[in-house]
């Protein structure tokens, strides 16, 4: 498994897709759904495969400006890191 770095572009998993409605929206995946709220929410709707893990923090940073840099990062990181190596992985393995 790849490590998750600064520049690793994080992505869906195949099989893997935003679904529910606006308000209560769920990421299907081929054993079940979550329900993502919050921080959780927006990391993933960056996880398009078009943003770095850095940029995807400097996103974060610019819009929690009152938060810590290195905690932001942190919370990306393992967040990030808890969807993958599951038996459901939701990210797939982490791209440089």
């Amino acid at each position: 498994m790849a490590e998750l770095v600064d520049a690793s572009v994080p992505k869906f998993a195949p099989g893997c897709r935003w679904g529910g409605t606006t308000e209560a929206p769920v990421v299907l995946f081929p054993e079940g759904a979550i329900r993502v709220e919050g921080t959780g929410r927006i990391i993933l709707e960056l996880c398009d495969g078009h943003f770095s893990l850095a940029q995807i923090v400097q996103k974060l940073e610019a819009q929690f400006i009152l938060a810590p840099k290195d905690k932001i990062r942190a919370d990306v990181q393992t967040f990030l890191e808890q969807l993958h190596p599951s038996a459901s992985s939701i990210i797939e393995p982490f791209s440089h």
